[in-house]
């Protein structure tokens, strides 16, 4: 008896082991756009977004991202998730900017934590609340968005033109000055 206890023990251990190691994967440090990522200049794939937060800046709740895109600003898509700790740290930078630039420029958070065992859609909305971020945020039950965006680590930022057309991606996490450059270079290339 002692001994299949024991090797449960050891498969949960193993289970364990196994979830953390694809949360770390899916939590990233900084880099440029990986090579199976959409290219720049590729067109970004429309999906169907139900909002947290944002309502009043989109005008409505019932969105898709080329909807968003019909508002005519270029578009910071940052995708995240609540548990992933770089995604956390990103926030506050994220909002700074998007204060800065928000009239220029739309910046929309899409919480794709639930497809990758990184947290729930009600975690996801507290730590909106928790961070005090004001930019739009929501998720899509669109499952396919990782593969179709070829996301490999978390947070990946797309800097989207309003014509749809991916003029940049980010891989990992982004700190205020680069978030800067890079939101300027889309609005200069809008």
């Amino acid at each position: 008896m002692s001994s299949c206890l024991n090797h449960i023990s050891r498969l949960t251990l193993l289970a364990a082991v196994a979830v953390a190691a694809l949360a770390l994967a899916a939590c990233g440090s900084g880099s440029p756009a990986s090579e199976d990522a959409p290219a720049a200049s590729e067109r970004a794939t429309d999906f169907d977004i139900f909002l947290y937060q944002g309502e009043e800046t989109l005008g409505s709740s019932d969105l898709t991202l080329n909807g968003m895109l019909a508002l005519g600003k270029p578009m910071v898509l940052n995708f995240w998730a609540a548990l992933c700790p770089p995604c956390r740290a990103e926030m506050p930078d994220l909002e700074r900017v998007h204060q800065k630039y928000g009239d220029r420029a739309l910046f929309f958070g899409l919480d794709v934590g639930p497809f990758q065992l990184l947290g729930t859609r009600e975690e996801g909305q507290q730590l909106l609340k928790e961070l005090r971020i004001t930019y739009p945020s929501g998720s899509t039950e669109y499952e396919r968005i990782i593969m179709d965006y070829g996301i490999q680590s978390m947070p990946t930022t797309f800097f989207i033109k309003p014509n749809g057309e991916i003029q940049r991606e980010w891989a990992g996490i982004l700190n205020e000055s680069k978030l800067e450059e890079l939101v300027e270079e889309l609005i200069a290339a809008s």
